[in-house]
């Protein structure tokens, strides 16, 4: 475990890890491999950073943790005792490719359909370096505030050893009842702490298939989230999926980004929507309609705001992204397939809403409490462009227009930073996981809390607070 005195954050730090049953072998080749993780050491950078901030009117930030304490976070998600669980890479760049770097296995990448196919297409060229490929490992590192001040003070590695030469970025995570769901290509994994040690003892794999070629840096599965129907719902950018789930059922998604859902213990896997390029994160409304962000192809397209309707196609193709020419990008383009519904458009796919951002990443919807009233029924994007000032949180509202939606002006309610993920915790407030600069791993990480008055602090937001601690399974109905 590590900890830091709140009011500096500045001291030096302790740094343990926790291995679990039946992954002693990835964990161990992590470290024979030399693993060891940059991370940097406390300092004021993260509460000076706060002075770039834009913020809009009524809303107040403050710094919740830094690095050392958790460091390169991709996604961020909290349980029902307050406590925030992080995806942290250390592969970007590092075990994890881009096609762009391989162009020589373009043709039999695109013509890969499974697993084995792609690691065939890795092993055949002799200048892929398998054990450095599986030195650095991603990580689930547990943070939370040990004392009840508001600040965290403590943290500790509560999964690690997703380091096998297939192992894609761990982009997303989800924490719910005991159960930790993370996603990692190639798999979508389940951790339990079984023994209250603050470290995961049981990992499985639910689903094991994701990613059967190298795309784009990035495209990787993420996105997890209950569904109102007590499924998990997760998606994953145009990297393709041969997947088979405990239960023997299967997604086979050779061409598009997805959203796929399944039951809890993986059980019952299947497509929910096609034909995206790399949708991040999802988000629900009250209603139960579900919306993503989608990344442009660097073409010329916007991102966009899609509504992801049951066994829609939002008509993307991976073989269109290699094109001659970039700004043809086949019919993406020169049929406006990317653009919101306009007279004359084709009608085999369900355009987006509306455009919005250019860099989409985590997303969240208002939960009934917290905040002010005035930010109800928002959603909220997590905008990541690579630098602070080109970053932020973008939020809009929806209403909807015969069978879709239409998508209200656009507000920037926290800008100047490099988020990552935003998420609302159980005490009201607005979570922001920060990059902090570049695209590269830098070793920093921070999580912010954005509140405001009246809405954040309310005694509806401590009981709905207390409610989700007691949890649902032992209160009487009426």
């Amino acid at each position: 475990m590590r900890k830091l005195p709140l009011s500096s954050l500045c001291c030096s730090v302790l740094y343990c890890s926790a291995a679990f049953a039946g992954d002693d072998r990835q964990v161990e080749i992590a470290r024979q491999n030399g693993f060891v993780p940059k991370i940097q050491s406390a300092s004021d950078e993260g509460l000076n950073a706060i002075k770039q901030f834009k913020l809009s009117d009524g809303l107040s930030v403050s710094l919740w943790a830094a690095e050392p304490l958790l460091a390169n976070p991709v996604a961020i998600a909290t349980d029902e005792k307050g406590r925030w669980f992080v995806a942290e890479t250390f592969r970007l760049h590092a075990g994890v490719s881009d096609i762009r770097a391989h162009m020589g296995w373009l043709e039999d990448e695109l013509a890969s359909t499974d697993l084995e196919t792609w690691l065939s297409i890795l092993k055949a060229d002799k200048g892929v370096d398998f054990e450095k490929n599986a030195k650095n490992s991603e990580r689930v590192q547990l943070v939370w505030d040990s004392k009840g001040t508001g600040t965290a003070d403590s943290s500790k590695i509560f999964a690690e050893g997703f380091n096998e030469p297939l192992s894609g970025i761990g982009s997303g995570i989800l924490a719910r009842k005991g159960s930790v769901f993370f996603t990692n290509i190639p798999d979508l994994w389940l951790l339990q702490d079984t023994k209250n040690t603050g470290a995961a003892d049981v990992k499985k794999s639910l689903a094991r298939g994701f990613g059967v070629r190298t795309a784009f840096l990035g495209h990787d599965l993420h996105g997890l989230r209950m569904g109102p129907d007590g499924r998990l719902y997760f998606s994953i950018g145009d990297r393709g999926a041969n997947a088979t789930a405990a239960d023997g059922s299967t997604v086979k998604n050779l061409e598009t980004g997805a959203v796929y859902r399944c039951n809890l213990d993986g059980s019952e896997l299947e497509i929910f929507a096609l034909g995206l390029r790399n949708p991040q994160e999802l988000a629900f409304d009250k209603f139960g309609n579900l919306f993503t962000g989608d990344n442009n192809s660097d073409a010329g397209d916007p991102a966009r705001w899609v509504y992801v309707l049951q066994n829609s196609d939002s008509g993307w193709r991976i073989g269109w992204q290699f094109l001659t020419k970039p700004e043809a990008r086949g019919p993406w383009l020169s049929e406006r397939l990317c653009y919101p519904e306009f007279s004359g458009q084709a009608a085999y796919h369900l355009p987006p809403v509306a455009i919005l951002g250019n860099g989409p990443s985590g997303l969240t919807y208002h939960p009934g409490t917290g905040l002010a009233p005035a930010w109800k029924d928002h959603f909220f994007l997590a905008n990541f462009s690579g630098s602070p000032s080109n970053s932020g949180i973008l939020s809009v509202t929806v209403e909807t227009k015969g069978a879709g939606f239409t998508m209200s002006p656009v507000e920037k309610p926290i800008w100047n930073i490099l988020a990552t993920d935003v998420e609302f915790g159980v005490d009201g407030g607005l979570y922001i996981s920060d990059w902090v600069n570049g695209w590269g791993m830098n070793g920093k990480g921070r999580i912010y809390k954005v509140t405001a008055g009246g809405g954040s602090e309310g005694p509806l937001v401590q009981q709905t607070q207390r409610l989700i601690a007691e949890g649902m399974e032992s209160r009487k109905a009426g």
